[in-house]
Order: C-alpha cells, then structure tokens, then sequence
C-alpha cells in the first residue's frame, strides 16, 4: 500500500450528510493523517471510525465507537472533538472558518492521540493537541461531513501519522521504541530493554565497555568500573591524581559507591535510609550537585518526620526542573550529566580513547566511543565485535563528507544542530544521509524539520533525491513531491534535475493532487525530456523533430518503457483542438502506439460535446490545478462565484457591486430601463420585477444577459446559478453561452423546455460538463432560445452567479 493515497477530487457535502469512500482510508488501524482544503460557513466536520458510513450516517446516531472532529462548531467560535457521540473537547477557537476561500487543514490520529492544524503539511500551525485516555485502536475510515450549511471539501490527501509530538519532530522516546517494517509502511512497537538493540546510558553501568576509570571501594578494595566522561560531566571526580585512572575509597561502602554511579548513570537509585549521610558525604566529595540536593532535602523531612520508610530504602529521582539541558528529551545523554561539559571535552580532546579520520581530510575529532555507542547501533556494533575497530585508537571513515560528518558529532555531543546559514540544505540533506547511514533516528527527524524550514523550489529536487531512498523520511518526501507538484513550471523550467529522480517519485509528482501547470503541452514536454534523459527541455515538436533521424530507441533509451507509464499522465483532453491535430500528424503518433491513442481519444473527447460517455469520466478529462483560481460551487446564493469575487476587486476588500466598481460589465439585450438595470442583475438583492426584453441577433429573435468579466480576465465555467424573479415568467428553452471576443458564441449547456423554475423568487443551478468546461471565455451569458412561460420572450431573473477556473 502506498504512503500517501489522493483522492484528487472536489466535493460539496449537503448538510446532515458525510461522503464516504474507499479512498478515504488509513493505512493502518488507529493510525493516519488526513490533509484536506475546506469551504465553509462554520461546522467542517470529519467523522473517524472501523467501518465505512452512508451518505445519509449522522454521527450523533452511530453507535459503534468513532471520534467526531469539528473546526468552527458553535457558529465559527469553538473547536470540539466527540468520542462516540459524547463531547470530549469544546475549547474557544474563534476563526477556524471562512465561506469566502478554502482553508488548509490538518488531523493527525495516532493510538488515540489527536493533533489538529493548518496548512498543508502536518508540520504546519499546530491548533490543538488530545490524547483519549481510552483510545480506539480501530478508526481507519474517513468521512467528510457537514452539520446545517454546505460545507466545500477539495485536494485531500492521505498521509502517515507519526508519533505523537514527532510529528513536529521535538522528540521521540529513543529508549523504548523501535522502528519496524510492515509491507511498506513503519509501526510503532514497544519492546523491552533485552530486546532493544539501541544501547542507553544506564547499560554501561559498572560495564566494562569502553571503561577507562575504575574505583577500588571499601576494605576489600572492590574494583567497580566507570567512565571518565560521564563521571566528569556529573561533577568533579579527580583524575589528574596519581595514575588518573583509578580512584580509591577505602573508607566508602560498595552500596554506596553504587547509588551513586546508579543515579548518575540512570537519574535515580535507591538507598537503605541509614546509609542514606554516607550518600550524602560521597556525593558532596565528588560535587554531584543535584544529588547533594535530594539527599539533603529528604534527610531534612525524615528528620521532621520522625517515621522510617515501610521498606527500609529511599528512592532518589532527579528533580524535574533542569532534567535536561538540551533540546531532546531522547537524548541518551541523560542528567545529572552537564551537556556543556560533554560538548568541551569534544572540543578540548578531553578523556578521548578514539581518533577519528575522514580520509582525504585527515583528523576530524578526537572522540569518545561511549558517546558515539549510545547514539549510533552501528557505531556501537563497530567498537564491540571484535573487528580491529573495537582496540584501535585511529578510527578512519572513507565514504562521508567532512563538514557534515563534523556537524554528526557536534550533534551527538551537544544534542542540537549548529549549522552556518551558507547553503543550508545541502548541508542538511548531507547530514540527513549521514543520520540515515548510522541509524540516529532523532537527527534524521530534525534534520527534516530543518530541511521542510528552508524548503524551496530551487533545493526540492535535490531534496527529493536524497529522501526517497530512505524510508523514515516519508513525510519529508510527501512535502517534497507537493511542493514540486504546486511549482511544476519553476521546478522543471529553472534547472533539469528532475531527469535524476527515479520513475516511481517522477510519477508520483505527476499523479499528484497539487499538480499546478499553465498547460498540458508543458506536461508533455517535460515527460519526454525525462524519458531522454536531457540537459535541457525540449518541446514537443523539437522532440518530434529528432525522431525524423532517430528511432524511439535511441532517443529514450532504457527508459523507452516508461513512456508508456507516463503519457497517460498527460491530460491530451484539455489541449486545444489545433494542437491535437498537429499531433495526430506527428511522428510522436506515428512511432508511439501510446501517444497516438491518446491523441486521438483527445480528439473524439472534443467533439463529443455535453452527450459525453462513462469512459470519459477519468482523470485525464478532469481540470487539473493551474494558475486558474478554482471557484467552486456550494450552494445556490453562495460568496463564492466569480461575480461575488469581481465585488471584492479579487479578494481585495469587501464587497461592493462589481458594476459600480467597474469590475465587470452587464449588459442587456434590450435597452437599459428602471426593470433593465444592470446593476441590479448582481446586486445581491431580491428583484421583484427584472428583466432583458427581446432583440433581433442574425434574423433570430433573442433575449439576453451578458456579463463581461474583464480584458484582463478568463473563466473556465463549470457550474452557474441563476434566479428567478417575482414574476411567473419562467424561461423554458434557454442556453448559458461564452465567447472571447462578445461576438462568437460558444453553447456550454442547452437546455430545452427545461421546467425546473416553477416558482418565483426561486434560484436554480446546473453543472457545465463535457469539453465546454474546460474552455476559457471571457464574456458570457444567459439567452433564451424559445418563449418563456407565458409566450413572452423577456428572461425574467434577477440574479445571475458563474463558477469555476478563473483567472
């Protein structure tokens, strides 16, 4: 199963409905992520449960266990989360929704776990964090609801979900989690620690891996081992003195000695209460500052308490306040350990028992095999199988790059990134492959984050090569693949990096629901340079020309079979009917089976007009994201047409009549009178009386309205409404029409003795469908082609709205 899974598709939900699908699934039980637009009023409502619901499913009479998000509840002022039925979570969130643009929005779910946020990706704009103290193991279907107002839903998508707070890469619980592989995708285990390979600070504990301490205790002059390192970090052991490796306590206790090495090894022990001032007094020897303090605060309320312990021992834990001094609590570098010390002795060669070569550029650190065992399994591998890298002072790596391999031990050591602002992310994808290739997985994940931060079109390709061999990286890679999809034409026009990714992500970019082009042919162009393989990107016809004295073998060469695999990918159908015939006599057709098929289905699809068969109902005869703006039809009377938007001046301000304004332009086919008013026509306001009278247009009797909706401006129009006005005049036979130039005319929909007014005042609305959608006009209007009701030829309606790709 894929990562991430599209729905590519626009949908309206009626209110007191949910849209359900296959689609709209995760790719695992309890565990998913769901990145959606939405258009709405107030009440963007999803539903997450085991099973698919119906159209008609309302989630306040479901029974079975599900969760209920919903984004502007209480008429756009909260946020509320419903478990079965029952309300969980109602907090204040004023602002969630806005009728007049979709909104990008984000719902995380993991073990019950629940993150919701804006934007694109979830790394986006955190609104809300809940985890269900009882968690459904089992939610895996999506649906899109809405509660009393339509709600638009559009470029959903499906992607995994991340552990709770790694999802923003702040932390993962490094000790107890292990990551495992399952047909594709990565889960989540426990383990316990005698399963669990990645080493932590606690394992060495009086170990003898990589001691180079040891200290002789009590009378019997017990040799316990330690490490230089961790013991100086935690206070101020003195090395310096005599052989600087061994310390003697001969007045000192092995219980005593252990509590204390167990609690800076572990972060806390156990004592028995009356060896608890021996504790003390060692620990102050040896300035275990936070030690010191534990011990002194319980001896103080043992003293006023006068009570012993019912088992005789105290338990000392590390105070919360100051438990890290780092930024990961999956450091394994755990306190009582000073982290600004461990970084100087990274520094200052201190206590090292390594040196680390990068061949070519000779010593990069002098090292410690402790801290590069309790980040790295491989490392820790290296140093303890026996392999002559397990005694040898002088370590030399020959396939890592030097800076970045420097900023790997930088990070090991300090438990943070510090990186110059020079060429950022190639650094960071540098390092990234370097977190990839010794396993440290908390690197990787904020090697990510950084990386998403500084993210742009000019790095995303060479992004993209990097993560998508690398498996824990999916979320980064889905990022990439939309960011390159949303900027194609830069992407592919600023450099040709894109011949290096592999066929599957090249793909994926070209499936993808983002997918924002100015044309088709770009499309095209840009697969066959692929497929070539080119430095630079050939148009079509260039392509077209080489294969007069080439064959299709020795221009694609190996990669001649995915031609096959991508051209489909092309959307021929949304080409102008010209190009298609240059095409269809082209060589492209004439060596290309897949090519010439497609064309000429291209071709059919252009003159089947609105009786338009099942078979075209795929994608490749779907609008795909351009530099169009999508306006999408909800409901009849919404803000969401391109008329209402013309009264913004675009999204500029707030509403005023786009006639006034001179946004846009209304004429009538009879001149302009007190019931023939323009103006009134999209004014947002019930007419009583309104309405064009007839005219004479090439011998044939017309009424009509005709908006203009600027030079400067195109429409794609796939949906229009219209309404009635007070009068029974309703129209019968009528066609919505467009035209570029206001003198040619293009029918987009007919109607023919249509009876669907029958009511004054009522508004009405149809779809455009077939290859008239996917043509742009500038002019457009509505005209009856037969007698209204009444055998009157006046077209009676007081408000006209037009939907769909404008620009």
């Amino acid at each position: 199963m894929k990562s991430v899974e599209e729905t590519k598709r626009s949908l309206t939900v009626a209110p007191f409905e949910c849209a359900w699908g296959e689609e709209l699934r995760f790719g695992e039980p309890g565990r998913g992520c769901i990145a959606f637009e939405a258009s709405a009023q107030n009440d963007v409502t999803l539903v997450f449960r085991h099973q698919l619901g119906s159209q008609h499913y309302h989630y306040k009479t479901d029974t079975s266990r599900h969760y209920t998000v919903i984004l502007g509840s209480h008429r756009n002022k909260r946020l509320k989360i419903e478990v079965d039925g029952s309300t969980a979570v109602d907090v204040a969130a004023v602002g969630l929704c806005c009728s007049s643009s979709f909104q990008s929005y984000w719902i995380s779910i993991y073990d019950g776990y629940i993150s919701i946020g804006q934007g694109k990706h979830p790394s986006n704009n955190l609104l809300f964090q809940w985890l269900d103290p009882d968690p459904n193991p089992h939610v895996q279907y999506v649906g899109l609801s809405s509660w009393d107002k339509h709600v638009g839903y559009r470029n959903i998508s499906l992607l995994p979900s991340a552990p709770p707070n790694s999802i923003f890469w702040t932390q993962i619980e490094y000790a107890n989690v292990h990551w495992v592989a399952d047909a594709g995708d990565y889960a989540r285990k426990r383990l316990s620690r005698d399963d669990c390979d990645q080493r932590v600070l606690a394992d060495f504990l009086e170990n003898w891996d990589f001691s180079d301490a040891v200290f002789v205790v009590g009378a019997e002059r017990r040799v316990v081992p330690a490490h230089k390192l961790v013991l100086c970090a935690s206070g101020d052991f003195p090395f310096e003195i005599g052989d600087g490796a061994t310390i003697v306590l001969p007045s000192a206790s092995y219980p005593v000695l252990h509590s204390l090495l167990e609690y800076i090894y572990t972060g806390s022990t156990q004592i028995a209460e009356w060896l608890l001032s021996s504790l003390l007094e060692l620990s102050s020897q040896f300035k275990v500052e936070p030690l010191v303090k534990c011990c002194k605060e319980i001896i103080g309320c043992l003293e006023v308490d006068k009570t012993p312990s019912d088992s005789g021992k105290i338990l000392i834990k590390l105070p919360k306040s100051g438990l890290q001094d780092h930024k990961f609590d999956s450091s394994p570098l755990k306190a009582p350990m000073n982290v600004q010390k461990v970084g100087e002795f990274l520094a200052n060669g201190e206590h090292s028992d390594i040196n680390i070569y990068v061949n070519g550029h000779g010593l990069v650190a002098k090292g410690h095999k402790i801290i590069l065992s309790l980040w790295s399994v491989p490392l820790a591998k290296m140093f303890t199988n026996g392999m002559k890298e397990s005694s040898a002072t002088d370590i030399f790596f020959g396939d890592v790059p030097p800076e970045p391999f420097f900023l790997l031990l930088q990070f090991m050591y300090h438990g943070e990134l510090k990186l110059d602002t020079r060429d950022t992310t190639s650094m960071l994808v540098q390092l990234l492959l370097l977190a990839d290739q010794f396993v440290i997985t908390v690197l990787q994940f904020e090697c990510c984050k950084q990386i998403m931060e500084y993210l742009s079109e000019d790095t995303v390709c060479s992004v993209l090569q990097a993560v998508s061999s690398i498996p824990s990286c999916k979320l980064l890679e889905e990022v990439c693949k939309r960011n390159f999809a949303t900027h194609f034409d830069y992407c592919t026009t600023a450099c040709t990096d894109f011949v290096l990714l592999d066929e599957a992500t090249f793909k994926d970019i070209l499936e993808h629901g983002d997918m924002t082009v100015t044309s088709e042919e770009r499309v095209l162009d840009v697969i066959l340079t692929w497929c070539m393989g080119a430095c630079e990107t050939f148009h079509w016809t260039s392509v077209d020309e080489l294969l007069r004295t080439s064959t299709p073998e020795q221009l694609f060469g190996e990669r001649l079979s995915a031609i096959n695999t991508l051209l489909p990918l092309v959307r021929f159908p949304l080409m102008q009917l010209s190009i298609l015939k240059r095409m269809e006599r082209s060589n492209l057709a004439s060596h290309i089976q897949a090519f010439r098929q497609l064309v000429a289905e291209a071709i059919e699809f252009s003159h089947a007009g609105q009786l338009m068969p099942t078979s075209y109902e795929c994608e490749r005869f779907q609008h795909r994201r351009s530099s169009y703006k999508e306006l999408q039809y909800i409901s009849d009377g919404d803000n969401n047409g391109v008329i209402y938007y013309a009264g913004t001046s675009f999204g500029k301000h707030q509403w005023m009549n786009p006639v006034l304004t001179k946004n846009i332009t209304v004429v009538a086919s009879s001149p302009n009178a007190r019931h023939t008013d323009p103006k009134a026509l999209v004014s947002k306001n019930y007419q009583g009386t309104c309405f064009a009278g007839p005219c004479i247009e090439n011998g044939t009797k017309l009424s009509w309205w005709m908006v203009d909706i600027g030079q400067d401006h195109q429409l794609m129009c796939n949906y229009y409404t219209v309404r009635q006005d007070g009068s029974t005049t309703f129209m019968r036979s009528w066609a919505l029409q467009g035209s570029m130039d206001g003198r040619n005319w293009t029918s987009l929909r007919v109607h023919d003795d249509d009876p669907t007014i029958c009511h004054p005042g009522q508004f009405a609305s149809w779809p455009i469908v077939g290859p008239a959608a996917l043509l742009p006009f500038r002019f457009f209007r509505v005209a009856l082609t037969g007698p209204a009701a009444g055998c009157t030829w006046n077209l009676c309606i007081c408000f006209l709205e037009l939907y769909g790709y404008f620009r």
